[in-house]
């Protein structure tokens, strides 16, 4: 039951982004061409998606009406996930009174 939670939390949000790029790819695209030029608009969602799920998630949801005020709050709220989801992880040997695998 776990190891499904787990993997939930790890692909669920790529599962998402990816649904939601294919089902609305105007969208993913007015979020993304106006970083860095607008040539290779692509390229920042996929690598959005492959190290920053949740932080990709919220831009995509934050950022066609501008990024101001608290768009940027729930950004790095996000940000603060996604580090937290590749720092967090607690080895079974560091629990204590924890004895058996």
């Amino acid at each position: 039951m776990c190891c499904a939670f787990l993997m939930l939390v790890v692909l669920g949000p790529r599962i998402v982004n990816i649904f939601w790029w294919i089902f609305q790819p105007l969208r993913w695209q007015a979020a993304f061409s106006d970083l860095f030029g607008g040539g290779l608009w692509w390229i920042w969602p996929v690598l959005g998606i492959i190290f920053l799920p949740w932080t990709t998630l919220m831009w995509v949801i934050v950022s066609p009406g501008g990024v101001i005020g608290w768009d940027w709050f729930w950004i790095a709220l996000m940000v603060v996930a996604d580090l937290a989801s590749y720092t967090s992880s607690v080895g079974r040997k560091r629990i204590p009174g924890y004895e058996g695998y």
